[in-house]
């Protein structure tokens, strides 16, 4: 019997679990639905999340828990917006900050003025802001980032140290991305992921970051994966996914692997031996 076409064996060493999450509700969404050149608005700079929005961040924090997600995730990866990161620490975060717990939170009270008390940086995996994952750049300003001088004092326990400029020098008024550019863009984001050493990752981003990354690399799936892998996501759904490493990008070792023969003796499996005796019949 020959082996399936559709499927395939790898080292669990060379394979990832990601954790994709698409930002709650925002304000921008809400403009837009109502009118689509609402996107256009100086109002909606850095679009924070409604409360509808924590609404649904509420509702994903359950779901981790009550599936033990929570227990499991080692680092989550946040793209550098008000709605991405007041997601990323709502859902994955810990509880409710405490005065006198000398760890600095995630978030600050009101944080983005949205009404919501401190989160704790306590019994959480590390939150790590990355530029790569941003959604769509150029001309929305929802789609424009802060400060990060701005941002830490709201976020002091996210960790910035991989953005290089304080300021937004991504972001162009006149200049939209190209759709091919953000898909490549988040192939470079995805192999970058390699470079890290945590197997278990939440990465909170944005509806086209997301649709255009997963299109590109879905594309010679069968049609049933490739629909169920590159559909877009609605506010605040968490897809799970498995990175396969097939051109060597990682370097880790089998953590999880055991070399046999401890104590060491003779072992000479019947297969081998079969072929031995063939060979000694020629």
């Amino acid at each position: 019997m020959e082996p399936s076409a559709g499927t395939a064996l790898y080292p669990l060493h060379r394979c990832k679990t990601l954790y994709l999450v698409r930002h709650a509700q925002g304000i921008h969404n809400v403009a837009g639905e109502k009118d689509f050149n609402a996107y256009m608005s100086q109002d909606l700079f850095d679009a924070q999340l409604t409360p509808l929005g924590w609404s649904q961040v509420d509702g994903l924090r359950e779901h981790v828990k009550k599936t033990g997600l929570a227990n499991k995730i080692e680092l989550v990866i946040t793209s550098p917006l008000l709605r991405t990161m007041q997601t990323a620490v709502g859902v994955f975060g810990g509880e409710n900050y405490t005065d006198g717990v000398s760890a600095p939170p995630l978030m600050v009270e009101n944080a983005g003025h949205s009404g919501r008390p401190a989160v704790s940086s306590l019994n959480c995996p590390p939150f790590l802001a990355v530029e790569t994952c941003r959604e769509h750049l150029g001309v929305h300003p929802c789609d424009k980032r802060r400060s990060i001088t701005e941002y830490r004092p709201l976020f002091p326990a996210v960790d910035f140290s991989l953005i290089e400029n304080d300021e937004d020098v991504l972001w162009e008024p006149d200049v939209r991305e190209a759709n091919e550019s953000v898909a490549l863009r988040g192939m470079k984001f995805l192999d970058w992921l390699w470079t890290r050493e945590e197997k278990e990752i939440a990465i909170v981003s944005h509806s086209g970051f997301l649709y255009h990354t997963l299109s590109m690399y879905s594309k010679e799936c069968h049609p049933t994966i490739r629909d169920e892998v590159g559909k877009h996501f609605a506010n605040c759904e968490l897809r799970s996914m498995v990175l396969v490493d097939r051109s060597m990008l990682g370097s880790d070792s089998p953590s999880l692997n055991y070399p046999g023969k401890i104590p060491a003796g003779l072992d000479l499996p019947s297969d081998i031996a079969d072929q031995k005796q063939e060979a000694q019949k020629k």
